[in-house]
């Protein structure tokens, strides 16, 4: 803000040197101002706060290439026609024109691929193809927030802790920059360049125009004809259209936004974040060590408890065995996150004077760590029995998952106490990554029909009325079972799928149409008086 409000002229600077400080501003305020300016005639635009944006600005991009802007549009045709009816195949085809398009733009611009660039860009190809295999929501859900991610990194090449967090938000900055990137570039070729795609774009209408015309002549002459055409494209008419028009215009602006992004993208490694103040040995040391004596005193009793101490410990605490495992299990795993947070706020304010205070810091965290993973170990151990006295659900099946993932990130900070913290950041990123994958690719609805139909095998206990929660995922395990407990098991999921009705070859994951088969060979025969009978329709509680 300027101190005086007489307005001041500034002073004319050297060619090619910064703006001096006019009389009456703040150097800061001025500086500030110079940088707004400077990124409103570049077109930059971020939500990030100024400095940071200043630092991670973006390159400035050559004008759209026609070829990527035809990637674009392409790209939200497919998004329009192919995901309308739900996620499945069809979400892997839309994605092809967007990368396309990304390629050709990193191209024009002079970016080769580095081997990390490809490791993200063929995870985030497997996390798009996990709707297309499985018909459970909640691990493809996960997978596509995680595609978000490593498409981001893949594209940023980010590998700092601030670059690995800021980079999905950079497909905000890229999406308005993408669209002024368009609306540049249309204008550019509009204005000289008319005798060139004008032809073009006459040329695309009329092919599309004898396709309709001559498709719809065909279909009404020949039924055989007209079923192969409905499954092969998707029904726009009717209440469809508005709805397939904003997909359209979603997946080109999502389309520009890679494809600017493959041009320029915004450098977020740049970004330094200040170290903590360090803090003395005794001041920083002491509140560890208490810690570490805490966790070996726990750990302690777990080993007494886990080579034959339970009875001991649930008559002392009147708990039966599963309500023993259930309650300890939470409490451990908020224990593990609480400790990766101590972790990282002692390594920000840990004393750096020298080799001895780095030999304080790995020992007395590598301590802590080592006692985690005892931690980790024992909640997986409760979780095991609780699993064994009640059976698999999702909750228990994701949480378990957690814990095991938040036990490979210990093992990691380990690692980098040893050989150097440079890679932690994109290792940490690669395994959440893997996580998720693998997560969806072994499919836990159908890890949870298996284990509770051996359990029932095992001990004739079943609880049916999970079951009807469950997606097409689970249909393959639940077939398993002997009538009437297999009907009654996979009454809601058979439910769900008739009220679908006929879903087009796009729209339909790997696991749905073998479901289907299942049940069109095996139909389900029990009624709804024998399947209430067995508890198939009681409410239940998960925990």
């Amino acid at each position: 803000m300027p101190q005086t409000s007489a307005p001041q002229v500034p002073a004319q600077s050297a060619p090619g040197g910064p703006a001096p400080v006019p009389p009456g501003w703040d150097p800061r305020a001025w500086q500030t101002h110079q940088l707004r300016k400077q990124r409103t005639a570049s077109g930059a635009w971020s939500l990030a706060p100024l400095a940071w944006a200043e630092a991670a600005r973006p390159a400035v991009a050559e004008p759209i290439p026609a070829a990527v802007l035809g990637a674009a549009v392409a790209s939200g045709v497919a998004v329009a026609l192919l995901l309308g009816d739900g996620l499945g195949p069809g979400l892997l085809l839309a994605v092809v024109p967007a990368l396309f398009g990304a390629y050709l733009a990193a191209r024009r611009a002079g970016r080769t691929a580095r081997p990390w660039t490809a490791v993200w860009a063929l995870g985030c190809l497997g996390l798009l193809a996990v709707p297309a295999l499985r018909d459970s929501a909640w691990p493809s859900t996960l997978a596509l927030f995680a595609a978000v991610l490593t498409g981001a990194l893949a594209l940023h090449g980010s590998r700092s802790w601030p670059g690995i967090l800021l980079s999905p938000v950079g497909f905000v900055d890229s999406a308005v920059l993408g669209v002024r990137w368009l609306w540049t570039g249309v204008r550019s070729r509009g204005s000289g360049n008319r005798d060139r795609w004008l032809p073009v774009v006459k040329a695309a209408l009329v092919a599309v125009a004898l396709l309709v015309l001559f498709g719809a002549l065909f279909a009404s002459a020949d039924a055989a004809f007209a079923d192969v055409l409905s499954g092969l494209t998707p029904d726009v008419s009717g209440v469809d259209g508005p709805v397939r028009f904003l997909l359209f215009l979603l997946g080109t602006v999502l389309a520009l936004a890679v494809a600017r992004t493959a041009a320029g993208p915004s450098r977020w490694d740049r970004i330094e974040v200040a170290p903590g103040k360090a803090r003395s040995r005794v001041e920083w040391a002491l509140p560890l060590v208490v810690l570490n004596l805490l966790f070996a005193g726990f750990n302690a009793v777990q080993l007494t408890v886990l080579f034959g101490g339970y009875r001991e410990v649930l008559a002392a605490t009147g708990l039966s065995y599963s309500e023993y495992a259930r309650q300890g299990f939470w409490q451990l795993l908020w224990a593990t996150l609480l400790t990766l947070a101590v972790i990282a706020l002692a390594l920000r304010w840990a004393p750096r004077g020298g080799a001895g205070d780095r030999r304080l810091v790995r020992a007395v965290l590598g301590t802590l760590c080592a006692l985690t993973l005892v931690v980790v170990a024992s909640a997986l151990h409760r979780m095991d029995l609780y699993v064994d006295a009640y059976g698999l659900t999702r909750l228990r099946v994701s949480v378990a998952g957690m814990e095991l993932w938040l036990g490979l990130v210990i093992v990691l900070i380990m690692a980098a106490g040893v050989f150097g913290a440079r890679w932690l950041p994109r290792a940490v990123a690669g395994s959440a990554v893997a996580a998720v994958l693998a997560f969806g690719l072994l499919s836990p609805d159908g890890m949870i029909a298996e284990g509770n139909v051996a359990r029932f095998e095992r001990a004739g206990k079943i609880d049916l009325a999970y079951f009807q929660s469950l997606s097409a995922d689970a249909v393959p395990g639940l077939d398993r079972l002997p009538e009437p407990q297999r009907s009654c098991a996979l009454r809601a999921i058979n439910d769900d799928l008739a009220d679908a009705g006929e879903v087009p070859w796009y729209a339909m994951s790997l696991a749905e149409r073998r479901a289907r088969q299942i049940l069109r060979e095996r139909p389900v025969k029990a009624s709804y008086e024998e399947c209430k009978r067995l508890g198939t329709f009681s409410t239940r509680i998960e925990y």
